[in-house]
């Protein structure tokens, strides 16, 4: 039976401390479980989740206790590609986050007040550890895989760099090794919207009173990057919206205006403005190098014809890094129009991949099992 945690959330005591120098004094951890782990623990699998994400990655109880769907929902669930009928799936909110995990709306024990901007800056490598003391913590030694897109991309990236030992498999989709400068472009721009807003206040804002004008620019500005042309040209057109003929007005007139907008207000209503700061610059920072030494994962590297974000180039890439480094690893380019947002749209082709390699990883490891037996 599938079992759903509902949130939780788990206090690492003492010092951690970051790659940037600081340690933070007690760090909490937001995080779901769903499906039931293995009476010897073999059969974890832990998804790491893109910028606007959280630890609710597929259906299951949420804050309130009722049902709620999850952010991944088409690939994680009972006779789904991540099967929470055969895996125990973990997903935590990442360090930095505003879903529960300390952040710069958490509060600053020394003050008593929200950090702020004076919370240290993060990096994908901090969020890892993290997760790596969540497992300890849940009694995992060693997962099945680590799964993620995107930003979850790059902590699964960063799993196998830093705990190789760890895990089987590395599911990385639709990510990159480091962030070209045009991509760094786009996250200064949403981060200078926001700044920029007179409600930012040098980030100590009242959570009731967020700069919300510059947090919607941000993310309007961050979706048509997870967009691609063909797929906005065939949803939008030039098309007006509830009109037959131009405004001559500065008003959201064209079908795309209206979509962004509304986009940019649905994100302002359940993201932090701080914590998008923290989450590009922890983006930006990302710097990866393949693992190196004889106890590597194997991989699964996807990328999608229509992502200019995180094009195929840049999976290339990596498979590059890793087969220089001797990783087994299976690749593939998804053909779909839906551009960098395929990894959370594409289902089918998806869904086929990932079942099938983690598949494949379960029964090498029940193979080794049974001969370790013998």
């Amino acid at each position: 039976m599938s079992e759903a945690s509902g949130p939780r959330t788990l206090r690492i005591e003492g010092a951690f401390r970051l790659a940037g120098g600081r340690s933070l004094e007690g760090v909490d951890v937001a995080y779901e479980t769903f499906g039931t782990l293995s009476p010897n623990g073999d059969n974890a699998v832990l998804v790491c989740h893109a910028l606007s994400g959280d630890a609710h990655v597929a259906t299951g109880p949420g804050l309130d206790g009722a049902t709620c769907p999850g952010w991944w929902d088409s690939l994680v669930g009972p006779g789904l590609a991540i099967d929470t009928a055969r895996y125990f799936v973990v997903c935590a909110n990442v360090l930095g986050g505003c879903s529960g995990t300390t952040g710069p709306g958490s509060i600053d024990p020394e003050t008593g007040n929200r950090w702020g901007l004076r919370f240290p800056l993060v990096t994908i490598e901090d969020m890892v550890d993290v997760e790596a003391r969540l497992l300890d913590a849940l009694g995992i030694e060693r997962l099945l895989a680590v799964v993620g897109g995107s930003m979850g991309g790059m902590q699964a990236l960063a799993w196998a760099r830093r705990y190789p030992e760890r895990t089987d498999a590395v599911i990385a989709a639709a990510t990159t090794s480091r962030l070209g400068a045009q991509a760094i472009a786009f996250n200064e721009v949403g981060r200078s919207a926001i700044i920029a807003d007179p409600r930012f206040a040098g980030g100590d804002y009242a959570p009731d009173a967020q700069p919300a004008d510059g947090l919607a620019i941000a993310r309007m500005v961050g979706h048509i990057t997870y967009l691609s042309q063909d797929g906005m040209r065939e949803k939008f057109g030039r098309r007006l919206r509830d009109r037959e003929d131009h405004a001559f007005d500065f008003v959201s007139e064209f079908e795309v205006e209206s979509y962004l907008a509304y986009q940019g207000r649905r994100f302002v209503e359940r993201f932090d403005a701080d914590t998008y700061l923290y989450m590009t610059k922890a983006m930006d920072y990302f710097d990866w190098q393949p693992p190196a030494g004889t106890d590597m994962p194997r991989f699964l590297v996807t990328s999608f014809t229509s992502d200019w974000l995180f094009p195929t180039a840049q999976a290339r890439e990596i498979v590059r890094a890793l087969l220089s480094r001797g990783a087994e690893l299976t690749f593939a380019e998804i053909d779909s129009p839906y551009g960098h947002d395929a990894f959370l749209l594409e289902t089918e082709q998806q869904g086929a991949l990932i079942g099938a390699f983690l598949e494949r990883i379960l029964a090498d490891r029940n193979r080794c099992a049974e001969r370790r037996v013998s």
